[in-house]
């Protein structure tokens, strides 16, 4: 099987995310493209989250920057700075833990934190959900995972 890819100009896997991505400059999201979407799949979800908040020392939760669904099969990127309006037609967005969509990027508080960049490929469009936070997508998607894929992007704030 092949497997699902997901690629960004902006950074490698595991590396570091440029600053004009996080609230310490321009806060535009990076470019994303993917490849080798899976047979069946009806749509896509990108959920881009932090696992290491708000301590990488001592998580205590994982705090979500941006969360895109129902993005088409067809659409293979997502340009850097992408705003609501050129989205590809039909992709919804969900609520990040700013309490407002589209991207927020890395402003950890303290330490070197992992940014992951999640894309799964669904064998159904889901219904509007209305600007759900990440539970309730993430309940919406279950069943439905035919393939994902990581990327995942570091960031550490320089006083």
């Amino acid at each position: 099987m092949i497997a699902l890819t997901l690629t960004s100009t902006s950074f490698s896997h595991n590396d570091e995310i440029p600053v004009r991505h996080t609230c310490d400059d321009r806060d535009v999201s990076p470019e994303l493209s993917w490849t080798k979407i899976p047979d069946g799949t009806r749509s896509l979800v990108l959920i881009v989250d932090d696992p290491d908040a708000p301590d990488p020392a001592a998580p205590k939760m994982t705090w979500v920057h941006w969360m895109l669904y129902n993005i088409p099969p067809d659409a293979s990127s997502l340009p850097e700075g992408v705003g609501a309006k050129e989205l590809p037609s039909g992709t919804l967005q969900g609520l990040n833990d700013w309490q407002r969509t589209g991207y927020g990027g890395p402003c950890p508080p303290v330490g070197s934190h992992r940014y992951f960049h999640k894309l799964y490929a669904l064998d159904t469009l889901l219904p509007n959900l209305k600007h759900p936070t990440k539970a309730i997508l993430e309940k919406a998607m279950e069943g439905h995972v035919i393939a994902h894929v990581e990327l995942i992007g570091r960031y550490r704030r320089h006083p």
